[in-house]
């Protein structure tokens, strides 16, 4: 019983990088396999800023993904540049803890160096079959 509340006070004391504001550390994140970072909001802005420099590089400003990806997280960006508070942060952007907004930085950022290999913002090699796309047509109205 001794040891696991000395264990419990030990997890207890998350060291956090000075500098950074004096916020409730949790213990947990409750997922498995993500830990709690005590530097999570420099670590999102840093993957933020990182994800619009290689779009710049790498993606072609007509390309839609390049577009969509650009207003997401320009606006994530905003959100945690201008709020301190992780609690404010991961309410305002609603998309889970701010551990999991770095993981999914972070893939978007493997992510945009395999969509600049695919390219899928030229031609098709082949042209469409026809009708190929008739399925995604709005239907007739009905008079």
């Amino acid at each position: 019983m001794r040891i696991s509340r000395l264990l419990l006070q030990a997890t207890q004391k998350v060291m956090r990088p000075p500098g950074l504001p004096v916020r409730e550390q949790s213990v947990t994140t409750g997922i498995v396999g993500i830990p709690v970072n005590p530097a999570a909001r420099p670590q999102l802005i840093g993957a933020y800023k990182t994800t619009l420099d290689e779009l710049k590089a790498k993606i072609p400003e007509t390309a839609a993904y390049r577009k969509a990806v650009e207003a997401i997280t320009a606006h994530r960006l905003k959100i945690v540049e201008e709020n301190d508070d992780t609690a404010k942060i991961e309410e305002l952007i609603g998309s889970g803890q701010i551990e999991e907004l770095i993981c999914q930085a972070e893939d978007e950022i493997k992510l945009i160096s395999k969509m600049a290999e695919w390219r899928p913002w030229e031609p098709l090699e082949e042209p469409a079959p026809p009708r190929q796309w008739e399925y995604f047509k709005k239907a007739p109205l009905a008079e």
